[in-house]
């Protein structure tokens, strides 16, 4: 009989893959660094002799009170700006289900799992220090999301590259954890329900998806139905993040013949830098402005509820992570790629603990009336994820001499033909596709350049 086959677990990614995970992952990485900067400006700011104005600028009410839309500067950063973020949120989890990891159901199981204990994990670690300690539990939904932004402004920072697999792998992660995050706004963060103005938003939802049925285009149709749909979807009671979430999941990802990237592509390139480079560094500057006094520090160490949730960010994703990523590979067969170790797992899984963005909005959900204890929750999202990314800079740095030799033979490519020559030594019948190609266009070119009788370059091209 023959032997049950294996799988490989974090191999090396298909060259097409790998370049548009690199290019979304450099902008994430340029609204990372932005986002820690916001983040420490909000804390200098909230912790001197100026927190007078910070309050005043985060409390100023602002928008019109007849639309039900009369919110603080905080308010519109929370449920506003974030909505742009679960936008980019939506179409990456469009891709991923219609053309990345998670489209083939063997190959996605894995991530997938690994996600949903790193996330299981976390609110059982919260639980169950607050059972013991006579807590609130109502906050069990905070230490479960990761933060993939601020996690690789930690690599930046620390000034380690990771090899594509293990970045792909952080991705999906923190993807899957969008996923359930949103789950999780929508059930358990639903305030009472107008219905009317609920169905006034699946009514725009559904004309914005007739729109992109039949190929409407053109941001001055798009943009103003998405702020009506979010109004709408603010005033139904249910949280307004999840109108950018839906509207995300409806454009397509899967590109078509002649097409070099899918609408939903093209759109996430452009609306990503707006969502990393100022929405989540925005929304930071207004949430992490917490006191840091040696007294606000103590408490977060001896309140279960603060205590819980540093734990869940610290313990719950690592341990949640690595052992949902060894049982998987181990009962799925996958063979881990022999270039990486477990130990490369268990750092990813560690980076996974840092919980910024979307864990502050869910403190802020789940302990709305109780302002003291909100800044408290805080306090513990911004503690927790200092650590989980203190120990993940130090797990990696062990290893950075491997990675780094690992990027450099991934990114080699001493011909200069925009292909690595890692992909042209392992599927050389791929290289001689690309090499066609090329060949094709050279001779469009050539073709319209005899047309135009203009001068041409060696290669044919327009000179």
């Amino acid at each position: 009989m023959p032997a049950p086959s294996t799988r490989k677990f974090l191999g090396r990614l298909p060259l097409p893959e790998r370049t548009y995970i690199a290019d979304a992952l450099r902008t994430e990485t340029v609204g990372g660094v932005l986002l820690l900067v916001a983040a420490i400006a909000a804390l200098i700011w909230a912790n001197t002799p100026l927190a007078s104005g910070y309050d005043a600028i985060r409390d100023f009410h602002i928008g019109p009170a007849a639309l039900g839309l009369d919110l603080s500067v905080q308010h519109w950063a929370a449920d506003g700006l974030l909505a742009i973020f679960f936008f980019v949120a939506g179409i990456e989890l469009k891709r991923e289900l219609v053309a990345g990891e998670l489209r083939d159901r063997k190959a996605a199981a894995l991530p997938v799992i690994a996600a949903i204990c790193g996330m299981a994990v976390p609110a059982l670690v919260y639980v169950l220090v607050n059972t013991v300690g006579g807590g609130s539990t109502t906050g069990w939904a905070v230490p479960t999301a990761t933060d993939i932004a601020f996690a690789l402004a930690v690599l930046a920072v620390i000034g380690t590259s990771l090899p594509s697999a293990l970045r792909a792998f952080l991705l999906t992660l923190a993807v899957v954890d969008d996923l359930f995050a949103i789950l999780i706004i929508a059930v358990f963060f639903t305030s009472e329900l107008n219905f009317a103005a609920l169905g006034g938003a699946v009514a725009a939802l559904a004309v914005f998806w007739l729109l992109l049925r039949k190929g409407v285009r053109g941001w001055y149709v798009y943009v103003p139905l998405a702020l009506v749909i979010w109004a709408l979807m603010y005033n139904s009671g249910v949280h307004a993040t999840i109108a950018g979430v839906a509207m995300g999941l409806m454009l397509r990802c899967s590109r078509r013949e002649g097409e070099a990237h899918s609408p939903g592509e093209h759109i996430e390139h452009l609306v990503r830098p707006l969502s990393a480079g100022l929405a989540v560094p925005l929304f930071a500057l207004f949430s992490a402005g917490v006191s840091v006094s040696g007294g606000a520090i103590g408490r977060v160490f001896t309140q279960p509820e603060t205590l819980g949730v540093v734990l869940g960010l610290v313990v719950g994703k690592a341990l949640g992570i690595f052992g949902g990523t060894w049982l998987a590979a181990r009962f799925t067969r996958a063979e881990l790629n022999e270039d990486l170790a477990w130990p490369d797992v268990f750092a990813v899984a560690t980076l996974a603990g840092i919980g910024f963005t979307v864990s502050l909005l869910i403190g802020e959900l789940a302990f709305a009336g109780d302002p003291a204890l909100t800044d408290e929750i805080k306090a513990a999202v911004l503690t927790g994820s200092l650590i989980a990314a203190v120990l993940a800079a130090f797990l990696l740095k062990l290893r950075v001499r491997t990675y780094r030799a690992l990027v450099d033979d991934e990114e080699r490519d001493d011909d200069h033909d925009g292909i690595p020559d890692i992909y042209e030594q392992e599927n050389p019948a791929y290289h001689l596709r690309m090499a066609e190609i090329y060949e094709k266009k050279a001779a469009e070119h050539r073709r319209l350049a005899e047309v135009a009788g203009a001068p041409r370059t060696d290669d044919g091209r327009p000179a």
